[in-house]
């Protein structure tokens, strides 16, 4: 069953750490930390292994910070979309 998790860290940018939160709705924690390292790797070019996952959360809809998420998870929960 799909669910929202918010997962929060660091990863290394360069000679910084930058800290992030994301949220993203997936079956599990282990799915939710894979897309976390997929969306990080994509978007900043950030390995792995530059990556430190703090914490994963499993969080209602109505807690979700970011919009976008809220309205995805109701499609699919609904039926109305494929993930």
């Amino acid at each position: 069953m799909l669910s929202i998790y918010r997962v929060s860290g660091k990863f290394r940018m360069g000679e910084f750490i930058q800290k992030f939160s994301i949220e993203v709705i997936a079956e599990n924690e282990d799915k939710a930390k894979e897309y976390t390292y997929s969306i990080l790797g994509s978007k900043h070019k950030v390995k792995r292994y530059h990556i430190w996952i703090q914490d994963i959360q499993k969080i209602s809809p109505d807690e979700a910070e970011d919009p976008r998420v809220a309205f995805k998870y109701k499609l699919l929960t609904e039926g109305h979309m494929v993930q």
